[in-house]
């Protein structure tokens, strides 16, 4: 016999004790998969470690360790757990120690209270991964992990018999049925009330986008396909070009990193008039993904902030002096708000104010170079004698054809800046000339200032796919896009996107640049077309069914809560009104509740209803019988108290007898003699009986 026909034929025989810890350890291993790429190499392959060990233990039927080996254990925990996460607090440590005392725990499984500690453990571990995901996938997973570990636990909870899984799946399978509907209701109605509503966070910028840029910063986010914000416009979407969403603004720079003026960024101390709009409004719905950055990417020109939706959640918008949509708190949760723009717009002083020097200003020594090419630019002939109101754009547009007619390259892999020199945009803007958005929009800028033109730097996104899913407009991390605004006389604030002379379809037709594929993909994808882009296509498929999780069940808020009261019939539904729909439900539960245990208390068997109702009528007879006696006795117990007259229902009893337990009769003989006919005809000769004892006394 065969090695693995030997293994094979050993688990079909396996003890019950080990096959419980095989499938216990089993749900475990699904519980903390999620968490894999979120935790640290040493903890991923510790747990694994100790999982197999415990599996091994329970295979070869030995003891499990001591005391000193788990203490052991558990210091070298703490101390790998102290040396990744400098802490043993916070979310980071605390899932890392979570993961691995469950795995430890699984050591000492020595009496069912050690399981459910196991369990409970477990069932916690499950909710720490919305804590990094909620999408579709997650709740799937969820649902399959809880199922697991429920089919233990109810495993745990059959202590007599060898129970098969699959009795212990059907019933945690059932038992979660059950708690559906108040698992719906809460969903329905538990308050939504932020922040408590969202989602933590250690970290700021997870689109990449945050106050500061560094050159080479923003090509790194390119690589980052997942979606950042889905757009529905009330009539047609304007064209790529048009889809400029404007993230933080950057305008001190320090010859390497680019950053926000002081003040600028506070919504409670800088407050700005509105744009001067023009053109047609644009009427959209935007879902954007948790940004846990203070600035809200609106599509430019947004001259009004956001509605009743972020104050739901908390976010009252203030903007700030250039044009900065900002919360009081990082955005930690998924939003769906409706909001207009003005594609039209210009902003900002007509005429020069002591303001816009602060966006004249440039880093002492640095870069002599660009300063120089520029110096060199002012004194062209074309160009002299210009007026205030001309020279702007003019400078603007000789710049834009320098770069247009240059050797520029626009690519996601520039090399990094500042290795050989600390002059970085010298660098960029005549020795390499490569670059992403980020380069191009920070030399137009330097330049600009060198000048004597107010410049600053916008980030944010820019674009959408082409095609529509479920009718919305998908924005992707990939399509973070930074570009230049300049100061024109008479004009104010004026978007520049530098990209555009050098990849003009970056900006007019929305394409981002991708990364270059994997080996993987790279090698299907010469091999065999057609199935790359197949699974391409699954992929996409995918994205839509998550993106409507997310429209109905993510984005589900406390305005759709107070629609869902007005269907049901308030006018103008509140807080009080919520808790009313509430209290009723769990009044409504708590009764169907009572009614249910009251029902599980009654038999419910042919057999066991018919012998209570024989019960029942014997004791109106005034005799006193008993649930574990045989028709037989019940029949010789009337004929002691009532003689002859009773004998009708003595014959009725024994032959129901007869019926029940005949040597060759069947659990449903003839019906028990046509049960409900029987205990009519039964019920009917007591009635006689007991009116002729009454004529009697």
């Amino acid at each position: 016999m065969s090695a693995w026909a030997t293994i094979k034929a050993r688990l079909q025989h396996l003890p019950r004790e080990t096959r419980d810890t095989f499938f216990l350890l089993f749900a475990i291993a699904a519980t903390a998969l999620p968490h894999a790429s979120h935790l640290p190499l040493w903890c991923t392959a510790l747990t694994g470690l100790m999982l197999l060990w415990r599996g091994l233990l329970a295979w070869n039927g030995q003891a499990l360790p001591g005391r000193w080996s788990l203490s052991l254990l558990l210091l070298v925990t703490a101390g790998l757990t102290l040396l990744t996460h400098r802490t043993l607090i916070g979310r980071e440590a605390g899932i890392t120690m979570l993961v691995m005392l469950m795995a430890m725990k699984t050591l000492e499984l020595r009496a069912r209270r050690d399981a459910f500690v196991v369990f409970f453990l477990g069932f916690f571990l499950v909710l720490t991964q919305y804590l990094y995901s909620q999408s579709l996938l997650t709740g799937l997973w969820t649902l399959v992990s809880v199922w697991a570990l429920l089919s233990a636990l109810v495993l745990a909870q059959m202590p007599v018999g060898q129970p098969s899984l699959k009795l212990a799946a059907t019933q945690a399978a059932r038992t979660t049925a059950m708690g559906l509907p108040v698992m719906v209701l809460l969903f329905l109605l538990f308050p939504r009330i932020a922040p408590l509503w969202g989602i933590p966070s250690d970290s700021v910028g997870r689109t990449g986008l945050s106050n500061e840029m560094e050159l080479g910063a923003m090509s790194e986010i390119a690589n980052d396909d997942s979606v950042a914000m889905r757009l529905r416009f009330e009539g047609p979407a304007p064209p790529p070009q048009g889809l400029y969403f404007r993230g933080p603004v950057l305008s001190r720079f320090d010859g390497r990193r680019w950053r926000p003026l002081p003040g600028n960024n506070n919504p409670f101390i800088a407050r700005a008039p509105a744009p001067r709009v023009r053109g047609q409004v644009l009427r959209y719905e935007l879902t954007m993904e948790p940004l846990r950055l203070s600035v809200m990417p609106l599509l430019e020109s947004s001259p009004e902030a956001p509605g009743s939706e972020m104050d739901v959640q908390g976010l009252v918008l203030r903007r700030s002096v250039d044009l900065q949509w900002l919360a009081p708190r990082p955005i930690t949760e998924r939003l769906r708000l409706n909001q207009q723009a003005y594609l039209d717009y210009d902003s900002g002083p007509l005429q020069p104010t002591l303001g816009l020097q602060a966006y004249l200003e440039l880093p002492q020594g640095m870069n002599p170079r660009t300063l120089g090419w520029a110096a060199e630019l002012r004194r062209r002939p074309e160009l002299a004698g210009l007026d205030e109101r001309s020279y702007a754009p003019a400078m603007v547009a000789a710049v834009l054809a320098h770069i247009t007619t240059a050797d520029f390259t626009y690519t996601l892999a520039p090399g990094r800046y500042g290795e050989v020199t600390p002059h970085l945009i010298d660098e960029f803007w005549f020795d390499r000339r490569l670059g992403f958005c980020e380069h191009f929009s920070a030399g137009f800028v330097v330049v600009m200032r060198a000048l004597g033109i107010p410049a600053r730097i916008v980030t944010g996104f820019q674009g959408a796919d082409r095609e529509l899913q479920d009718g919305y407009l998908v924005v992707r991390n990939s399509q973070a896009h930074a570009w230049a605004e300049v100061w024109q006389a008479g004009r104010g604030w004026v978007r520049v996107d530098p990209t555009a002379a050098v990849a003009p379809d970056r900006v007019n037709l929305g394409q981002a640049l991708s990364p270059p594929p994997g080996a993987f993909a790279g090698a299907l994808g010469q091999v065999n077309p057609a199935l790359w882009q197949g699974l391409r296509a699954i992929a996409r498929s995918w994205e839509q069914l998550n993106n409507r999780w997310q429209q109905y069940v993510l984005n589900y808020s406390r305005s759709d809560q107070f629609d869902l009261l007005k269907k049901l019939g308030w006018r103008s539904p509140d807080w009080q009104s919520l808790g009313q729909l509430v209290g009723a439900l769990i009044g409504l539960l708590a009764g169907a509740g009572a009614a249910w245990a009251a029902w599980q208390a009654r038999p419910h068997d042919g057999w066991s209803r018919q012998r209570s109702a024989i019960l029942r009528e014997l004791r109106r007879l005034d005799i006193a019988a008993t649930a574990h006696q045989a028709p037989r006795q019940w029949a010789a117990l009337l004929r002691a108290r009532h003689g002859a007259a009773a004998e009708p229902l003595a014959r009725q009893l024994l032959a129901l007898e007869l019926a029940r337990y005949a040597a060759g009769s069947t659990a449903d003989a003839a019906g028990w003699l046509n049960r409900w006919r029987w205990l009519h005809e039964f019920r009917a000769a007591g009635r006689m009986l007991r009116h002729q004892t009454m004529k009697t006394s």
